[in-house]
């Protein structure tokens, strides 16, 4: 006859026990007995309510499912010739979208012609990182990447440090930043914590 090793339902060890013997144990205090280690010489099982234990479990997992913190990058996009109105619109959503807790890339589109005008969608750029000082910073500077430049701005972790208007007076004789050519690494967002791993154990039926 199979034997395992038995764990009582406070914790305390029980022994080697022929199977039939640890079910009756359990049906004794109107408990179960799960098998918690099957790969173990011998298999280890624990006398529980496993309804219980199957509820403390999901409760668990939910708890952890709560906690977790996603990351998301947005984007939003402009031409080299955006206007105010279309511009503002624009920087509203990523204003909404950094204090929501979500990364932004702002990209430039360049056609044709435009090109040769890199200088336009680095001056936007630039423009936008001014606007949105108090709720973000920059975690990718401008950089090509084929017929498309693009910033990635990240949720400012200390706000308050500064407002966009002084941002603006401080370096209103700031030079156009250079735009790098080579390609830009992918960002990595982070993941959130990953839930625990629970066993769906079922009860052992002696058979």
């Amino acid at each position: 006859m199979a034997q395992v090793r038995v764990i009582g339902d406070e914790g305390e060890q029980l022994g080697v026990m022929d199977i039939r013997d640890a079910i009756r144990a359990a049906r004794e205090k109107g408990l179960d007995l799960v098998e918690v280690a099957a790969t173990a010489d011998p298999p280890v099982c624990r006398i529980i309510d496993f309804g219980k234990f199957q509820y403390e479990a999901k409760k668990k997992a939910n708890e952890a499912k709560k906690k977790q913190v996603t990351i998301t990058v947005k984007e939003v996009k402009f031409r080299p010739g955006t206007d105010d109105h279309d511009y503002s619109y624009r920087m509203k959503h990523a204003r909404e979208w950094l204090e929501e807790g979500d990364k932004v890339k702002a990209t430039i589109w360049f056609r044709g012609r435009e090109m040769t005008h890199r200088e336009l969608g680095a001056r936007i750029l630039e423009r936008l990182e001014k606007d949105l000082i108090d709720v973000g910073e920059v975690e990718a500077r401008p950089r090509m990447e084929g017929n498309q430049m693009f910033i990635i701005l990240g949720p400012k972790k200390h706000k308050g440090t500064a407002k966009p208007e002084q941002h603006a007076a401080a370096t209103s004789n700031k030079p156009v930043p250079k735009v790098e050519s080579s390609k830009p690494e992918q960002p990595v967002v982070a993941s959130s914590q990953p839930e625990p791993q629970v066993e769906s154990n079922k009860p052992v039926d002696a058979n």
